[in-house]
């Protein structure tokens, strides 16, 4: 587990451009059990450089210039 302080700017690149934080396996099940309609993009946060250098920005800029987007974005945090 990753301290907060050191994963809280991480967690904001997504969570500021629309993205919903699920914080437990639960609530990810609980939200693709469910009776949502639409479609879900999960992205998947890590403190790699891999998604430090191209994940967020990437996804970031996708969403943001997107035509068409999906019902829900949301973020869950590996390793924490």
């Amino acid at each position: 587990m990753y301290p907060e302080e050191l994963i809280a700017p991480m967690r904001a690149e997504l969570s500021n451009v629309g993205f919903e934080e699920f914080r437990t396996a639960e609530q990810v099940a609980s939200h693709l059990g469910s009776e949502h309609k639409g479609t879900t993009l999960i992205v998947v946060n890590s403190v790699c450089g891999c998604a430090a250098g191209a994940a967020r920005p990437g996804v970031a800029f996708a969403v943001e210039n997107a035509k068409i987007k999906p019902t829900t974005l949301a973020t869950v945090f590996a390793g924490n």
